[in-house]
């Protein structure tokens, strides 16, 4: 029984740094507390078959695309959630606050570095994917952190342009890195497209979960 409650004790530390140090953006997300009533297209199959984190092991990615408010965030911290509880190191990022960690560690000298943190985790996190469209530097920034992951790890994406639009927000035609980040991310992938039944009656996520202060005032 002691070791039993040891080996118990020594897990969930292990369990509660592997979730600090992800740094989610909702760290109380739960794949059981998704909501399938709240007026969204949502496979629950689907999610309850990836919640299974069998696509981490096969690395394959995960796209989760839809309008701001729909619960990407918390859909995607559900999922690093899961990752957590299988002992699987994970980072949640924005996209933005990459960008900027890696272009302040290219002048500090410190880039290599910078990039193994997000490079070696085997789960990462974007959030906030292509809001902006990134500059040709940024460009190279996205393609080598990709390139690095890429067939050895999974990234969840999570923007609000579908698949078929990233192209575009990657400059298209006139950028030469487009179509090497989207064939760097797009074989094999899931994706999880969250729309509205009824578009006109549509509450934001934050307000059902109760995430937005300026909703419950």
């Amino acid at each position: 029984m002691l070791v039993d409650t040891k080996y118990c004790s020594r897990e969930n530390n292990r369990l509660r740094r592997l979730i600090k140090n992800a740094g989610f953006d909702q760290p109380e997300a739960s794949i059981m507390d998704i909501n399938y009533t709240s007026g969204r297209k949502l496979n629950k199959s689907l999610i309850n078959r990836l919640a299974s984190c069998e696509f981490i092991s096969e690395y394959r990615n995960l796209f989760i695309t839809g309008a701001t408010g729909c619960g990407k965030t918390y859909m995607a911290c559900a999922f690093g959630m899961e990752a957590c509880k299988r002992y699987y190191n994970t980072k949640y990022v924005r996209l933005t606050d990459l960008l900027i960690d890696l272009e302040i560690a290219r002048s500090d000298g410190n880039y290599r570095k910078v990039m193994a943190k997000y490079a070696n985790p085997l789960v990462l996190v974007i959030d906030e994917w292509l809001l902006l469209k990134p500059t040709a530097t940024e460009q190279k920034d996205i393609f080598e952190l990709l390139h690095r992951r890429r067939k050895r790890s999974s990234t969840i994406f999570c923007s609000q342009y579908e698949f078929e639009e990233w192209y575009d927000q990657l400059g298209g035609d006139a950028s030469p890195l487009a179509d090497a980040i989207v064939d760097r991310i797009a074989y094999d992938s899931y994706s999880i497209n969250i729309t509205s039944i009824d578009p006109e009656h549509d509450i934001s996520m934050r307000e059902v979960y109760g995430l937005d202060k300026t909703l419950r005032e």
